[in-house]
C-alpha cells in the first residue's frame, strides 16, 4: 500500500484546496501549454478524455471549457477530491463520469469499459506511484488512447540535486506567501513554510527525474514524446499514440 492514502483524510483535501493548490508557481502556464499541445496533435477536437487522478478537475474544467462538448471520466480515489470537482464543473455533469477507485491497481482500466480515448491527462498525482508502477500506468494509458490519442503529465518530478531542489522549495514557499497573501489569510511566514515543508503529503512523494520518464513513454511507443514545460521540479511532458 502506497502513502498517498493520506488523501483519503477530508482535513488533508481541504487544507491543500485552500492553501497549497492556489500557489502553485506557475500553474496557468502549465495548463496553457498543455491546452497548446492538445490544440496541436488533435487538430479535430476533443470527443472524450480521462483525467487520472483528477483531484479537483482543475485540468477536466480547463478541457471541458475549451472543448464543451467532450464526455469526461474524472478517476480518484480521495472522495473529497471527486465532491470539489464535481461542484467545479455542475454545468457540466451530465458530461461527466466520476470514478473512485485507485488506479495503483491495474485492474482500474476495467472501469472505463473498454473504452478508446483522445486524451488522457494528470496533474501532480502518478508521481505518489513506485517507479515500476508508473511505467506500467503509463503502458496502460497508451493502450487506452485511440490512434493518435494524446497523453499529458503535469506533474512534480525529480530534482538533478539537492541544491536544485532547495531552489524550488524556495520558489514554491514564495508563491504560497504570495497566494495567502492574496487571498488574505492572515497566515505568518514561518506557518506558510511549516505548512509546506511539513505538510503530510509530502511523506508519500515517489519522485523520479522528467528525463527518464520521457524515455520511458519513448520505449512504450509515444510519438512526440518530449518535455513541453519544465522549471525546477515542475514538469509538462507527454506524447501521442502512433
Amino acid at each position: 500500500m502506497t502513502k498517498d492514502v493520506v488523501w483519503k483524510d477530508k482535513t488533508l483535501v481541504k487544507n491543500y484546496l485552500t492553501g497549497v493548490r492556489g500557489a502553485i508557481p506557475m500553474a496557468n502556464e502549465q495548463i496553457d501549454v498543455m491546452l497548446r499541445v492538445i490544440r496541436t496533435l488533435l487538430p479535430n477536437g476533443v470527443t472524450n478524455f480521462i483525467d487520472l487522478g483528477c483531484g479537483d478537475g482543475v485540468l477536466a474544467d480547463q478541457i471541458l471549457q475549451a472543448y464543451p462538448n467532450a464526455q469526461g471520466t474524472l478517476i480518484d480515489f480521495s472522495a473529497g477530491m471527486l465532491t470539489a470537482a464535481e461542484e467545479r464543473m455542475a454545468n457540466f455533469a451530465n458530461q461527466l463520469q466520476v470514478i473512485e477507485l485507485d488506479y495503483g491497481d491495474p485492474q482500474w482500466v476495467e472501469s472505463v469499459g473498454g473504452q478508446t480515448f483522445d486524451l488522457i491527462v494528470s496533474g501532480f498525482s502518478i508521481h505518489y506511484q513506485p517507479d515500476g508502477r508508473k511505467r506500467a500506468i503509463y503502458q496502460e494509458i497508451f493502450d487506452l488512447l485511440r490512434p493518435g490519442g494524446v497523453f499529458l503529465n503535469s506533474e512534480h518530478v525529480k530534482s538533478a540535486s539537492p541544491i536544485v531542489e532547495n531552489i524550488h522549495d524556495q520558489l514554491f514557499v514564495d508563491s504560497m506567501i504570495g497566494y495567502e497573501r492574496a487571498t488574505g489569510s492572515g497566515k505568518s511566514v514561518e506557518q506558510i513554510k511549516h505548512d509546506y515543508y511539513d505538510r503530510p503529503d509530502k511523506e508519500a512523494n515517489i519522485l523520479r527525474d522528467v528525463q527518464t520518464q520521457v524515455q520511458w513513454l519513448k520505449e512504450i511507443g509515444f510519438d512526440h514524446a518530449d518535455i513541453y514545460f519544465k522549471i525546477f521540479e515542475l514538469s509538462v511532458f507527454g506524447g501521442q499514440k502512433p
